[in-house]
Parts: C-alpha cells; structure tokens; sequence
C-alpha cells in the first residue's frame, strides 16, 4: 500500500484536521444506541461497559439495553442489590466496574441532588469516574470541550505524530493525553470525539490501516503506519490449572460456591479443590479460558464417587437445580454449567 504523505501538520492546522474529522464521520459515523442520547446516566452505563469490552460484544448480546430496561436511572441504580446487579453485568466480567457504577449514582444523588455534574474536576470526584469518563461525560452528554484518549485514540494519535515510544506508559500517556487536548474541537466536542474513536476502530486500525480511506491522511506523519503505536512489553501469560467439582446431594441439589474477595465477590461458581484432592475423579467437562496474564486450564471432576467431599466447605451451598442458572456467576463456568446441566 502507498500510504499517502503528509500535506499539513495538524498542531498547525488544527481547524482543517478537525474539520476533516467531522465531514467524514458525518457520512460514515456509525448509528449506536449510546450516540442517540444526551442523558449522563446512559452515557456512564455505555463508557464503562466499552471500556474493557468490544462494541460488538456489548451489540450483540444486548447488555446495553438490557442494563438500561433493569436500572433506567442513577435512583434504580442506587438501591441495586447485589445479587441483580452483577446478574445484569454477568458476561462483561471485572465486576468492580459495576459496583463503583452503583457508587457513582449513590454519589450524584447524595452529593448532586440526583444530577450529574458538568465540570470535570467534579465529574472525576466521582467513584469510579477518572479522566477518561469525566471527559466523555462531557463531550457526549454535555456537549461541552473535552479531550478523550482510548486505546483507538492513542493509536491514531501516534501515526498522526509519528510517536516512537510506548504510548501505554506513563510518559506515553502524558504526551497522548498532551496531543488530544491541543487537537481538542471547543466547537463541536461531542461529534469530533465520536469521529476520532471511531477513526480508530474502522480506519486507522490495528495493524495496517486503510490509510486510502483515512479522511485525516494528508495530516499523518508516519510512513510506516503499521510498525505503531508501540507499547511496553507485555506481562508473560501463565498458564495454569483450575480444578472443580461436580457434586450432588441425595435430593438431587447441586453444590455451590459464592465467591468471596474483591474481583468477583457475591458471583457464584462450582466449588474448587487442590488437585491432590480430585485429580483422581473421572472429567466431566473441560474448559478453557484467559483473565488478565493468566491462560485456565478448567477441568471439572464428577464427585459422585467420593462420599469424602460431600460435606460443604466454608461459602459452599446446596443450590436446587432450577435455581443454579438464575444465579449471578463468571462465564466460564456458566458455560460448563450449562452444558452439564443439559445432560441430565
């Protein structure tokens, strides 16, 4: 591919890469239900969702609207508890996200009168709030200036800037960070900063972008657009072994462990043992999985055959069958859950 070369530095011509920007999106910004409303609340549940999952996950599976139809406002939110809170967040996983959102609401109740504040100093007092979604509050609920950076703003910030350093740490964040809020539109904050996101999912991708399309390219240093943004070196992926157990009492109940702990507290799953506790049972299932650096080996061992295990440990619960699925708990083990179930 001939990539373009660049006409015009953006820094100096501010008003001409914006411009650029928002022509583009204009015609081909995509019609998402987060960018048909001004309301913050909405806006909050849609940032926080995206920030660690894909759009098309959160598209597709309806976790959206679905969280929206179960907690329509910052008052629902409030009072949540939190078995039906992380039951509407299963499948989106870092369970913290969805309790600091309950702590965001709580908070613009008791210290906002039930509003959501527009200066981004007050927006980032908020719980679980930082500059990223205080900046997005502002920009697409409030319409007002604000600089976002995201992993695809970084990305088309550093081959706009030719950057060859690692944009994820601290001094690359910095300089990111720097660039957004100089290349900031104070006009039209909330369709600039959409167009900018979204040059970064669709054109000025992963890999090699599709610079012939880039509606910005006559702006961009780089000329090797592919070789960026660079980071700094990935934590090395451990695998490891998780083993479970399958475990029926005489009437038929399944046993059950309710998490403990900051990552996944109140969430459900089968209980877990030390290898050279069940190794030696027969496999019922097998699954595997990636949380953070770590690579899951999860192998579930019927307990049939062990009167030894039937006694429950702490946190552990006999749970009827037609109640198990309508428990919160981490996908991985719905999935094996409810392929074991279906053998019965």
């Amino acid at each position: 591919m001939l990539k373009p070369r660049m006409k015009s530095a953006a820094l100096k011509d501010r008003e001409g890469f914006r411009d650029a920007l928002v022509a583009w999106f204009s015609l081909h910004g995509k019609d998402y239900p987060w960018r048909r409303t001004r309301e913050p609340y909405a806006v909050l549940i849609s940032e926080v969702m995206l920030q660690q999952t894909q759009i098309t996950t959160v598209l597709n599976r309806g976790f959206y609207v679905r969280f929206l139809e179960m907690f329509p406002n910052v008052e629902s939110l409030s009072m949540a508890e939190d078995e039906r809170l992380l039951k509407a967040w299963e499948g989106l996983g870092y369970y913290r996200r969805v309790r600091l959102l309950r702590e965001t609401a709580r908070a613009v109740i008791t210290e906002h009168g039930g509003k959501f504040p527009i200066d981004l100093v007050a927006l980032m007092k908020l719980p679980g709030v930082g500059r990223y979604t205080a900046g997005a509050l502002r920009a697409f609920a409030f319409d007002l200036p604000a600089a976002v950076v995201d992993g695809n703003v970084a990305r088309v910030l550093s081959r706009v800037m030719d950057f060859s350093a690692a944009v994820d740490d601290t001094a690359g964040q910095k300089q990111m960070w720097q660039w957004a809020e100089a290349l900031a539109d104070p006009e039209r904050p909330r369709i600039y900063n959409s167009a900018l996101m979204e040059l970064g999912q669709t054109i000025c991708r992963p890999g090699v972008p599709d610079c012939l399309s880039c509606p910005v390219a006559e702006f961009c240093k780089t000329r090797e657009p592919e070789n960026l943004p660079l980071k700094k070196q990935k934590t090395a992926v451990t695998a490891v072994d998780e083993y479970a157990l399958w475990l029926r009492d005489d009437e038929g109940r399944l046993l059950m462990h309710r998490e403990v702990g900051k990552r996944r507290e109140g969430l459900w799953k089968l209980p877990t043992r030390e290898a050279a506790e069940i190794s030696m049972l027969p496999v019922r299932d097998e699954h595997r999985y990636t949380i953070t650096r770590y690579r899951v080996t999860l192998r579930v061992h019927d307990g049939a055959a062990s009167n030894k295990l039937l006694h429950p440990a702490k946190d552990e619960v006999w749970q009827k069958l037609e109640d198990v699925l309508a428990l919160p708990m981490p996908s991985p083990f719905r999935r094996v859950i409810e392929r074991l179930l279906s053998e019965i």
